[in-house]
């Protein structure tokens, strides 16, 4: 009974400066195991194996990501195809459009005096710096702008909506690459930002834009029930977490999940909440792959992505 549980050994290990990142992540990590190290390994090897054999590829994030140098790895899982949905906050809308269409980010300090900032004009999200103007002025002059040039004839979903915009950005958008491979973004909070409140101020003037909202539900509602296995990476809580868990519980659960996030479980908030307690809800199944890593994703998801990305791309 005992030897059961004494198989697997913790190793010490040394690291060689020009090591390669998928070995680190998948060798290194590994061999440390404890604590973190041995879920981020477990996490790369869930992604490895179950991306490349489901149909339903999730990716979920929150918008803080979209402020930072992340958006660019983001980015590129979409344009490699390496997920087909994505599930996400009004906020990632409005940072890609700003940030496309010439709002420059900044890095900054968490200590910064915000009266200061204030004062001069600029927002602050953590450790960046957003001037004000880069922000909501800029997100509703391009949304104003799309939307003028809409099909007064057709009636809209939200996703059909945020490819439009996309197709008017510069590739190296979120938007853009999401429209030119024809993957939906579903925002399910969509009205919680700058996008949504530059909705609701065009349509109190042009009453005869018609967006139905339940076109975006209606798709994920066939994307998961016509799904043969579904995977999901989750970064974060929030509403994007839950919507995407949501859904495959009509399903009776994903097969494989991957979570990242710095939430506690123990307030029984549901951005805390373990890919076990999923299971209680057929979010997930019981015997999915599944995994929590506790961490930062900014500096989780580029361990993850490499050695995820170099299998993908050899598997095509």
């Amino acid at each position: 009974m005992r030897e059961k549980f004494l198989e697997d050994r913790v190793e010490d290990v040394y690291i060689d400066p020009s090591i390669d990142i998928s070995l680190l992540v998948e060798e290194i990590y590994s061999k440390i195991h404890g604590f973190m190290a041995g879920h981020l390994s477990r996490g790369a090897s869930i992604l490895k194996e179950c991306l490349p054999s489901s149909d339903l590829r999730v990716l979920t994030f929150t918008a803080n990501l979209v402020a930072t140098g992340l958006r660019g790895i983001l980015r590129q899982l979409i344009e490699e195809k390496i997920f087909n949905l994505v599930i996400t906050t009004c906020g990632s809308i409005d940072h890609d459009i700003a940030r496309s269409s010439g709002g420059t980010y900044y890095k900054g300090y968490f200590e910064a005096d915000d009266k200061t900032l204030r004062d001069a004009g600029i927002h602050r999200l953590g450790n960046i710096y957003i001037p004000s103007e880069n922000y909501g002025p800029l997100v509703e002059k391009v949304v104003y702008r799309v939307l003028d040039k809409l099909d007064r004839e057709k009636v809209w979903s939200v996703y059909e909506i945020l490819w439009e915009i996309g197709s008017t950005l510069p590739r190296d958008s979120i938007l853009y690459t999401a429209y030119s491979n024809k993957i939906p973004i579903i925002v399910p909070g969509f009205l919680d930002g700058a996008f949504g409140t530059a909705l609701f101020t065009y349509m109190q003037v042009n009453k005869d834009l018609q967006i139905d909202l339940f076109m975006d539900e209606d798709l994920l509602a066939k994307l998961f029930f016509s799904s043969k296995k579904a995977s999901a990476l989750i970064l974060g809580g929030g509403i994007s977490k839950h919507h995407a868990i949501w859904w495959a519980q009509f399903r009776d659960g994903y097969e494989c999940t991957v979570y990242i996030t710095t939430s506690v479980e123990y307030d029984g908030s549901l951005s805390g909440a373990h890919t076990r307690e999923a299971i209680s809800w057929s979010k997930i199944k019981p015997n999915a792959k599944h995994v929590v890593i506790h961490g930062d994703a900014t500096i989780i998801l580029p361990l993850i992505v490499a050695p995820v990305l170099k299998t993908w791309l050899s598997s095509k």
